[in-house]
């Protein structure tokens, strides 16, 4: 009989948690120059990564994201069975044409901020679920082509409100793979790197609580922060509850990109449900720049928490400065249509159990 691995309402617990085998971080100069940037892996120096528009460069950085990561874990790009990858743009165009030239099997997925979340998750339960052995996850975002489909084209030169997010320009890619008690030995894209790494000293993907979509009913485009953490805290709470855990139990519990206003009401909505995560959290948005960087509330974007991931949160669970982390990215659900249309802005999160084992 297959073992259950549903637990509660929302949540997975793997039962041969998957591992990440390498992962890799690709930001643009402003990000570099913030309080992470000598964690990042690579820099790009031109905002348009030697691409025609915008978009082309948001592209380029998830090519050159994935193939590092790939090369890091000691890989060939015929060894991932799958990739999983998604953006913020229309169409999934970043991942589509940055990722063409991979020609590996695409599930492109769509969770606006919090997709590195949902691919990490969905990445992690092909592996555990033996269906393929090491699978990329990846996603990114960049300033000019969000400005540009979101708010206001750069030449417009707007002022932004107290409330509102800059949105990272980044790439961060993961490769997951299996446990070795469920790897399959043959088949195109199931081949096992000669050098197999220590999965002991590895951080593994132990379990995850999927989001639901959550609407506040508030529709102010530039505060998305308020938006999404209502999905951020409901997230959260589930998960310490499908889990039987308490804050105390995390090193770090990390949203995506609440900023500087979704901090507080994260606080203040767990809070009242019952438990205080405030002595162990932190948010992506408020970390990867810095004060005197002119960001208003902090950063945002698919990239946000994708290259603090690939670049920060996985090193300190390395280095066994931490020991357990729950990753939980962040997304705002609107579109121009639905924004154009008076539409509120659901949120939505998704919480990823990391382990050092």
């Amino acid at each position: 009989m297959t073992e259950n691995k549903q637990l509660g309402k929302q949540s997975i617990k793997f039962a041969h948690p998957p591992f990440i085998r390498g992962a890799a971080s690709v930001v643009g100069i402003k990000e570099s120059q913030g309080p992470y940037g000598k964690y990042f892996d690579e820099v790009e120096q031109d905002p348009m990564a030697g691409g025609d528009s915008w978009e082309d460069a948001e592209g380029k950085l998830q090519e050159r994201a994935a193939e590092l990561a790939i090369k890091k874990a000691e890989c060939k790009t015929e060894d991932m069975r799958y990739v999983v990858a998604g953006d913020l743009l229309g169409q999934l165009m970043a991942s589509s044409f940055g990722l063409m030239k991979l020609e590996r099997p695409l599930f492109g997925v769509y969770g606006a901020c919090s997709t590195m979340g949902e691919s990490l998750a969905i990445a992690s339960m092909i592996t555990e679920g033996g269906f393929a052995n090491n699978v990329l996850a990846i996603t990114s975002s960049h300033f000019g082509s969000a400005e540009k489909q979101f708010r206001f084209p750069l030449g417009y030169a707007n002022q932004r409100n107290k409330s509102a997010t800059w949105t990272v320009t980044g790439s961060g890619a993961v490769v997951v793979s299996a446990a070795s008690d469920i790897k399959t030995e043959s088949g195109p894209g199931y081949s096992i790197p000669n050098k197999v790494l220590e999965e002991k000293n590895k951080v593994h993907v132990v379990g995850i609580t999927t989001g639901k979509i959550v609407d506040y009913g508030i529709k102010d485009s530039m505060n998305m922060g308020a938006c999404m953490a209502p999905a951020a805290a409901d997230a959260i709470v589930q998960h310490f509850i499908d889990f039987g855990h308490n804050p105390g139990q995390y090193d770090k519990i990390i949203t995506g990109d609440l900023g500087l206003v979704g901090k507080d009401i994260l606080i203040d909505i767990i809070r009242a449900k019952g438990y205080d995560i405030s002595e162990n959290y932190m948010d992506c948005g408020i970390e990867i720049y810095g004060d005197e960087q002119n960001v208003q509330s902090g950063g945002s974007g698919c990239g946000c928490s994708a290259v603090m991931l690939t670049g920060y949160i996985l090193k300190m669970l390395e280095s066994m400065e931490w020991k357990r982390v729950l990753f939980v990215p962040t997304g705002a659900l609107l579109s121009q249509v639905s924004f154009n249309e008076g539409n509120s802005v659901p949120g939505i999160a998704h919480a990823v159990l990391l382990e050092r084992r």
